[in-house]
């Protein structure tokens, strides 16, 4: 009997039922500017930044220091697959703004890029429209938020599960922007066959095409974002690389604040598990290929735990010593 691939047939899906989108036509030149502030409260504001390259307002929150006078490092904060959407966001499910509420860094953390990935498609999606968000985090962006406000210029990035795979994505695409980067939950591998089907599986979550992502599964956009590949060029960088086994954890129980009900939880302890044990594999997969470069970085694989926002509260606190310092924050 003839053997089809779970990644062939996934190709025949998303090409049969999205449908591929036309070519990214190139957007009429203009700059990235500051269209709109709104002031939450003493330290945060939700401001509208214009992309040229999506052609879009796009939405992000600022949490600033109390010392806004004296210029500060920014930590970028990227979202999962949802983008942030939808009460599932860093301000929703974590204790970010009292976390930064005493450190003197400016955090960003944009809104919207559902299945996204955080990177430039090459093709505008029937569903998710025009993607070109690699451009607006490391060309449109840094600029507007460093003439606005009281920024040193050095700068980091945090993603999680999706994003975690983009945190790392950007810094090979920008070597000289970010200075620290954190992947919690995240799958460096995208080029190999199970990277392509977990790449696959994020992407059509919110209907996108992942062939209009990065074109062919054989089109060589997706080795040039594959952060496993291009390890290399994470040299020199501050890395924090975290996951967990998948097996349930101290969040994982209706006693968790992260956990609604009892579907929710069976939601968390199974399709979760799986998740966050895949996560693990190829996060010990890029710590073996990182220590084989001889490129320092902190790896930290917890024994249990799913794919979980406990989990990512913990690693952004964990994670704070060893990248503040290395962004200029004691």
């Amino acid at each position: 009997m003839r053997r089809i691939s779970a990644l062939a047939v996934v190709t025949t899906v998303v090409a049969s039922t999205w449908g591929l989108g036309a070519s990214t036509a190139s957007a009429e030149p203009d700059e990235a500017r500051l269209v709109s502030t709104t002031v939450v409260d003493d330290q945060q504001l939700d401001i509208e930044v214009y992309s040229p390259s999506m052609d879009e307002n796009i939405e992000l929150r600022i949490l600033r220091p109390t010392d806004t006078d004296t210029p500060g490092p920014t930590l970028y904060v990227l979202s999962g697959v949802d983008g942030g959407s939808y009460n599932n966001s860093w301000m929703d499910q974590s204790d970010i703004v009292d976390f930064f509420s005493d450190k003197h860094v400016n955090v960003v953390i944009p809104k919207g890029g559902e299945s996204s990935y955080y990177t430039d498609w090459k093709h505008d999606d029937p569903n998710l429209g025009r993607y070109k968000w690699a451009t607006f985090l490391t060309e449109e962006l840094p600029p507007v938020i460093d003439s606005t406000y009281a920024t040193t210029g050095t700068n980091g990035l945090i993603g999680f599960s999706m994003s975690g795979t983009s945190s790392l994505n950007l810094a090979i695409a920008a070597p000289d922007l970010y200075d620290a980067v954190g992947s919690f939950s995240g799958c460096a591998r995208t080029s190999d066959p199970l990277g392509q089907a977990f790449v696959t599986t994020t992407v059509v979550n919110f209907f996108g095409n992942p062939l209009n992502m990065w074109g062919s599964f054989d089109d060589p956009t997706w080795v040039a974002n594959d952060p496993y590949v291009n390890a290399e060029k994470l040299r020199g960088t501050t890395l924090y690389l975290s996951s967990r086994t998948g097996l349930p954890g101290r969040y994982d129980n209706l006693e968790s604040e992260w956990i609604k009900d009892e579907e929710d939880l069976a939601d968390v302890v199974i399709k979760g598990g799986l998740i966050e044990a895949a996560a693990a594999d190829c996060t010990r997969r890029m710590a073996t290929r990182l220590d084989e470069l001889g490129i320092p970085a902190t790896i930290d694989i917890h024994d249990d735990g799913t794919h979980n926002w406990g989990y990512w509260q913990d690693d952004l606190h964990n994670s704070w010593p060893v990248l503040g310092p290395a962004i200029g924050v004691s």
